[in-house]
């Protein structure tokens, strides 16, 4: 399999975190885990699909996939090719004029937002594409002629930069007090510009971190209060919910 990623070019710097190609020449299965970016995929060749619940979904060929906090288990046919874009926390409110939200835990086809032809043709030319660096300017040069230049919501930077300062265990209440406004339209705006509300993405933070910290392990009782959780039932559920396995397992030293 391979998966090359690539830093954006200047123009998309500020909206996108980075590109990927991703091929896989044989049918796989594999698990993806919540993160704090939408992630728009495009094939050019072979198909993808998830499941949930037993159910099989084939993907559009041309998609976004909003903000979860599930675990998502995918499948992609023999000969898959992708080009991937994660977008920054703030980014793809620059290219979607639809309020990101509506994209939680959704995985939708851009035709819901593209005229389709446009992306017939994009398919088209990264089908053809003779090397990775032409499929990546093809849609850059894409992502560049839907780029909409929108003043930044300050408000929301700072509240992202609390939530990432806290690790994601800032709570609502304190984090509207340090920005002196009311939680009510914190969330409004943080939702419409990030794609989920202030509560879930710091969550999303909060096990992010958690999961990355494998170092100096620690007893699982002590990982949940690291995570801000004081209900040992509660970090259970939401920590299984998110990886799709217990933080017993999870943690458990691999080989």
């Amino acid at each position: 399999m391979k998966f090359q990623t690539y830093l954006p070019c200047e123009i998309l710097a500020p909206y996108i975190r980075s590109l990927a190609i991703s091929e896989s020449p044989e049918y796989q299965t594999y698990k993806v885990l919540p993160d704090t970016s939408l992630v728009m995929g495009i094939q050019y060749k072979g198909r993808l699909s998830y499941v949930s619940n037993d159910k099989e979904t084939l993907l559009s060929t041309a998609g976004i996939t909003g903000l979860m906090d599930s675990h998502r288990i995918f499948k992609n046919a023999a000969g898959t090719g992708t080009v991937l874009v994660y977008f920054k926390e703030t980014g793809a409110a620059a290219f979607f004029e639809e309020p990101l939200h509506e994209l939680f835990s959704e995985s939708l086809s851009l035709d819901h937002f593209i005229n389709k032809s446009i992306l017939d043709v994009l398919e088209d030319r990264l089908s053809s594409a003779e090397s990775d660096r032409q499929k990546i300017d093809l849609v850059e040069n894409f992502l560049i002629s839907r780029l909409r230049i929108l003043p930044k919501d300050q408000l929301v930077l700072s509240a992202l930069e609390f939530i990432y300062q806290s690790k994601g265990t800032i709570r609502i209440h304190e984090l509207a007090e340090k920005l002196n406004i009311s939680q009510s339209p914190l969330e409004k705006r943080f939702r419409k510009v990030v794609g989920a509300s202030p509560k879930k993405f710091a969550s999303l933070v909060r096990l992010n971190a958690l999961i990355k910290n494998t170092e100096n392990f620690k007893s699982l009782t002590n990982k949940g209060y690291e995570a801000g959780y004081f209900d040992q039932s509660h970090f259970i559920r939401d920590f299984k919910k998110f990886t799709g396995e217990t933080p017993e397992t999870f943690f458990q030293p691999k080989g």
